[in-house]
């Protein structure tokens, strides 16, 4: 599998911080979940990755009303046990010209054993558990769209979807994997109550296979 530094490498037009940034959500079993801005692909700095400060309220949807807890790199909740979902449109402020301003929302979700889409942009298993899954965009499958997949060692590859917009993947190894894929909206948007003409929607699913 070819090795990609930055997740996001081939958007050149975003800010470097944004275009190699995601944020993520760690699970192991019923556990609290854990809440990551940073580089997935990447090993996390010691202390956690330097934009973690811009990691302020994150938002965990049809979850409990646990407080959450910073800890050195991540964010810990509770959550009720099944898969989490987690959303954020304040991690980085609006950039560019007036008139021609760009955002980012970013979605999160850890698990794959429900085959549903709840989150606006969401990686979907097709089934419980299952090492296939489809992008959704508001309901619907995105075809042609690239999913790029990190390993328990942090290798990775892009896939791209079908006309169903699904993927199928290799995955043997135990561990933890990440997927990741963006959408670009683009039109006279509205991002937290401010114009921009472009917004990068991204998202990520973690599960573990055992």
């Amino acid at each position: 599998m070819k090795r990609w530094p930055l997740a996001l490498l081939a958007l050149i037009t975003l800010p470097m911080a944004v275009q190699a940034h995601e944020i993520w959500v760690e699970r192991d079993g019923n556990g609290p979940a854990r809440i990551y801005l940073g580089e997935p692909g990447e090993a996390l700095p010691e202390g956690g990755d330097p934009e973690f400060e811009k990691l302020q309220a994150p938002k965990l949807i049809g979850a409990s009303d646990a407080a959450p807890v910073r800890k050195a790199g991540y964010i810990e909740v509770a959550a009720p046990a099944g898969d989490v979902r987690v959303t954020d449109d304040s991690v980085f402020d609006p950039w560019g010209e007036d008139g021609k301003k760009q955002g980012v929302i970013y979605y999160a979700r850890a698990g794959r054993s429900e085959p549903k889409a709840i989150l606006p942009l969401e990686i979907v298993p097709t089934a419980a558990g299952a090492d296939s899954f489809t992008l959704m965009r508001d309901g619907k499958p995105v075809p042609a769209a690239k999913i790029l997949a990190i390993s328990p060692d942090k290798w990775s590859k892009n896939f791209v979807t079908n006309d169903r917009g699904r993927v199928s993947l290799p995955i043997s190894a135990k561990g933890r994997y990440i997927l990741s894929a963006t959408q670009e909206e683009s039109g006279d948007l509205m991002l937290r109550g401010a114009p921009v003409a472009t917004i990068y929607h991204m998202t990520t699913i973690s599960f573990v296979n055992d």
